[in-house]
């Protein structure tokens, strides 16, 4: 495997493998502080992102390896007018691996095709976040120590949350999964999700626009913020952007070990009063992308 662009390029195997490794630096990690010595990960990020950027940043550093790239299309020259292919052909030259996230889908594919170098897909546009989903199972895999029998409940922006769409792929891969499917009618998940992926796969599961209807059900509750960049129309953000709230009130028939997660930022979906309680996961699930993108990177690298 030469880049990562889907999380449907990766086997059922080649996933659990990157979860041993990134467990593995977890507990040993001073065994892998020098395996990127003189490697170096160039960053394209055409459009803002905290976590995702400083997350492949800090794991090539923890690696050993150097960074460079840039955080905005206007401080490329994209501003110019560069194609994506003209720039990974050149970045190539510069660097031995590139993250890269693009408003447009399919543009990393686009860059994979040209690239020279392992190119890995950090989100582009409503489409695919694949190293995301690999923090999303790592943190499972860690906090449930599993990755089948589990009740998954996801809420909120269904239709544009590329997290969502990545994560529901990757889980439909293993043994008694079930999915709660919770958001309005405008952010339902999109038919081809259900039918290419749910359906094909003989997975079960339940569409409501009610969040505690089935909380006591869920091993994991997974909440998304409504993208404000994904819409045409504010109005439409503005009536959307609070449909759900997650407090400790919606809680209470929750489980004792119920796993909330969340791919981050977050805005107003989940309540500054859940973060203390012990099934809050989403800050732990952050820090657990590091630890798979390190795994991912040495992967790509083909180094051991």
């Amino acid at each position: 495997m030469k880049h990562l662009i889907d999380i449907k390029d990766l086997s059922t195997e080649e996933i659990d493998g990157l979860i041993e490794v990134a467990k593995d630096i977890i507990a040993n990690k001073e065994k892998y502080s020098k395996k990127c010595e003189g490697k170096k990960l160039a960053t394209l990020f055409y459009e803002p992102s905290t976590r995702t950027r400083l997350s492949f940043e800090s794991a090539m550093m923890e690696l050993g390896g150097n960074v460079l790239g840039f955080s905005s299309a206007n401080s490329s020259s994209a501003a110019k007018g560069e194609s994506v292919a003209d720039t990974v052909r050149v970045i190539g030259g510069y660097a031995d691996i590139i993250a890269m996230r693009h408003p447009k889908e399919g543009a990393p594919l686009v860059a994979a095709m040209k690239s020279e170098v392992p190119i890995i897909n950090a989100g582009d546009g409503g489409h695919n976040h694949p190293t995301q989903t690999l923090t999303d199972l790592l943190t499972i895999q860690c906090e449930k120590h599993r990755l089948s029998d589990l009740t998954i409940g996801v809420c909120g922006d269904l239709k544009f949350g590329r997290t969502v769409h990545s994560l529901i792929t990757a889980m439909s891969r293993y043994t008694n999964i079930k999915f709660v499917l919770i958001s309005p009618n405008e952010l339902k998940i999109p038919d081809y999700i259900k039918k290419d992926v749910l359906e094909k796969n003989n997975i079960e599961y339940i569409e409501t626009q009610d969040i505690e209807e089935y909380m006591s059900d869920l091993d994991i509750l997974y909440m998304t913020r409504v993208q404000k960049e994904r819409f045409f129309n504010e109005d439409d953000y503005i009536r959307l952007k609070d449909y759900y709230i997650l407090n400790k009130e919606k809680l209470e028939k929750a489980k004792e070990d119920l796993c909330i997660m969340h791919p981050l930022p977050r805005v107003n979906e989940i309540s500054t009063d859940v973060d203390d309680d012990k099934r809050a996961c989403y800050f732990k699930q952050a820090k657990y992308g590091k630890y798979i993108r390190m795994a991912l990177i040495l992967k790509l690298l083909e180094i051991n």
